[in-house]
């Protein structure tokens, strides 16, 4: 199967055909992973990390924390 690189942004484009992506997985906004093998592009699935809530707060530290961001008034039924 051949298909066309095309321009992107600054960036270049490879359209999967449909039946393609399905046979191996791929959805839109799927993650993959690219490589060169013998100077070769080889496109695999990408595996998704799971995140979880314990380990994304572990990583905030007093260097990375922010204060509160002003937003506004409310503007809506929010309840303080």
């Amino acid at each position: 199967m051949k298909t066309r690189v095309k321009k992107w942004g600054n960036s270049l484009a490879l359209r999967i055909p449909k039946p393609l992506a399905a046979e191996v997985g791929l959805d839109d906004n799927s993650l993959v992973e690219l490589s060169l093998v013998d100077g070769k592009l080889v496109i695999t699935p990408g595996v998704e990390p799971e995140l979880r809530l314990a380990d994304l707060l572990a990583q905030v530290t007093e260097d990375n924390l922010h204060g509160e961001v002003e937003t506004g008034p409310a503007v809506g039924r929010e309840a303080w």
